[in-house]
């Protein structure tokens, strides 16, 4: 379903921007039919030269311009936002919400009966056009507004549909995950260094590494312990790696590490 909606981004962050330029960049819409407010006029100027879209000065404002209002402001403030635009809202148009850990229900209680509400979960890696991101709709929101939102974030990244009971557990995978792979980054840099290698090639070499698996895993569609096998022979140098990997626990961490970012982001969310 291709969209000719005006759309208005209620904050001009590094995720907006990232939105904003994939929406561009993919031909989804053209930068006339993009809008932006935030109280950083600096910001509003960057985004008008670099991107071409239309930048407004009020919240109130801006809503009442566009038919789809993306929330990307920092959780902290999403509640003067909305307190400040909830009114004008109307059922006829789209919230998106890219707050972290804020709730459809709790949206939904700042806005007229009948509002439509999704909230998206992206990652950092949605500034490279390679991000991963996570769709939850609220209770007013039908097949046809996941549709929309599915092609707007398809435009920076991979998106998967979930149920919002899931979403802490999302932030522990993909939110959070870019943090644990530059762990892995740094972690065989340093390796590679200790055995001989210049840093900036370990580093090169790691990262390439971790890009191509993870492109392996995506293209192939085989089972990650498949690949593994397919790399690791008899008595040779992979199993001897895997088994110190094994003998550290790195496998039992990563599950803690995930499994404690899903606990906190409940936490903040108050889930």
């Amino acid at each position: 379903m291709p969209i000719t909606e005006k759309i208005g981004f209620l904050g001009g962050g590094a995720m907006a921007e990232a939105l904003l330029a994939g929406i561009i960049n993919s031909g989804l819409l053209p930068p006339g039919k993009l809008y932006v407010s935030d109280l950083q006029p600096e910001r509003l100027t960057h985004l008008k030269n670099k991107l071409g879209i239309n930048i407004v000065k009020g919240n109130t404002e801006l809503v009442q311009q566009v038919d789809i209002v993306v929330l990307a402001v920092k959780p902290f403030v999403l509640s003067d936002i909305l307190e400040d635009v909830g009114e004008s809202v109307t059922s006829e148009q789209l919230v998106i919400s890219i707050a972290a850990g804020i709730s459809t229900p709790y949206i939904e209680k700042y806005l007229k009966q009948g509002v439509p509400v999704i909230r998206v979960m992206p990652n950092t890696p949605c500034l490279l056009g390679e991000g991963a991101l996570a769709v939850a709709g609220g209770k007013n929101s039908l097949p046809e507004h996941h549709e929309k939102v599915e092609e707007i974030c398809s435009s920076v990244g991979t998106v998967v549909l979930v149920k919002e009971n899931l979403m802490d557990a999302v932030t522990g995978v993909s939110g959070s995950g870019p943090a644990y792979m530059y762990l892995v980054a740094e972690a065989m840099a340093d390796a590679g260094v200790r055995m001989g290698l210049p840093r900036d090639i370990a580093l090169k070499l790691g990262a390439k590494t971790m890009l191509g698996a993870a492109k392996m895993i995506l293209e192939t569609g085989e089972h990650p312990a498949r690949l593994k096998d397919m790399v690791t022979t008899p008595g040779g140098t992979t199993i001897e790696g895997l088994f110190a990997l094994e003998d550290a626990g790195v496998r039992a961490a990563f599950a803690r590490a995930v499994e404690a970012a899903c606990i906190r982001s409940g936490e903040l969310s108050g889930n």
